[in-house]
Order: C-alpha cells, then structure tokens, then sequence
C-alpha cells in the first residue's frame, strides 16, 4: 500500500529508483521476510510515511515521524575530581570514568555526579545522578551549578545571586550554606537530576 500511494506502480520501480536489491524487497514487501528498523527508515523516506506506521502498524501513515531519541555514554565522575575541573589544568580525558547512559541531552561537553548529603534535596535526593554541562557557565538566577572553591572543594547548589553566599542549598531541612575558601569557580551547570526509583 505505501509502495502504490508513493506513485511506484511495482517492486521493480522502487527497486529501480533507489537502487535496492530487488529480490531483499520483495521478501520484505510479501511479508517473507521480516526487515530491521535500518530498513523501516529507508522504506519509510522513500514512501513518505510514518515509520512507526510501516514497522509496527501503529499510528497514521501520514504522521509525523518523532525525532530520533539521542543516547550519550556521560562520564561519572567523583566529587574530587569534579573539583579539580576547577584548576588551571584541568582533566580533559574521562576515558577512564564509568559511564551513565543519559537521553536526549542538549548539545555540551557533560559530566555526571552522585549527589551526596541533603543540601539540594528538594531537586536532587541523596543519590539522584546530575548531569553538568561544563560548557554552560553563564549564570541566572534560582538556576543549578556546580561550583568549586581553590582548594577544590565542588559542591552542588542554587545561584541566588541577592544572597551571601550566592551559590545555597535547596533543602527541606535547616542546612547552612557552604563556606568556600578564596575565589568560587563555576565547573558547570546541572541541566538534569534523576533518581531511579
């Protein structure tokens, strides 16, 4: 049915136009043959139909197709380490850190953290993993940050810039702001908090 509506009278038009194997098609096409989402994707640009529509029979032919989730491998990294992110030379290969799948992320050069302790546990749980943005430094208020004083001690906390100091926790419980020793430095800024439930 796709074939027909998208103007190809016969397997041979398609197969002709495009320049796939006549015989893989036609197996596929009869239903002989069951094909992969590499070839859903290309018969559904070449018909110009849903995707979900041709592969698995849901939805409309003529929806719009989702756009495809993006998956990133980001490196877990430890509190000590993202402190030192803060140095003048900093770690610039996480080839060694574990690494925690994250979906959709925008674009950025991304670390991720456990958080520990309950300063940030009206956002962040203990135990929630953030994902930080280290190209992402601009600051604006009530957003999220990881920051590190020079001894390199990082912390995770709220910019609240009419406050001294300006990065505090976001807290159920009475939790006192960080002391930070000499200049802060922002390591980057959390875009996104989980926890697996």
């Amino acid at each position: 049915m796709a074939r027909k509506n998208a103007g190809f009278a016969g397997p041979k038009a398609i197969v002709d136009r495009f320049g796939w194997n006549a015989n893989v098609y036609k197996a596929h096409e009869s239903g002989r043959n069951g094909f992969g989402i590499a070839d859903a994707k290309k018969y559904a640009r070449a018909f110009k139909v849903n995707l979900n529509w041709l592969q698995f029979g849901t939805g409309n032919a003529l929806d719009p197709d989702e756009l495809p989730v993006s998956v990133a491998d980001v490196p877990k990294i430890s509190w000590v380490s993202a402190g030192q992110l803060s140095e003048q030379a900093p770690i610039t290969d996480f080839s060694e850190f574990a690494t925690v799948a994250a979906l959709d992320l925008p674009d950025g050069e991304w670390i991720a953290l456990e958080v520990e302790g309950n300063s940030m546990n009206k956002i962040s749980p203990p135990g929630s993993i953030i994902f930080v943005n280290l190209r992402d430094k601009r600051l604006a208020p009530n957003a999220l940050y990881v920051v590190a004083d020079e001894t390199g001690a990082a912390t995770y906390k709220r910019y609240r810039p009419n406050d001294n100091p300006p990065f505090q926790p976001a807290s159920y419980e009475d939790v006192p702001p960080p002391e930070f020793h000499g200049a802060v430095t922002i390591v980057g800024r959390v875009r996104r908090s989980i926890i697996e439930m």
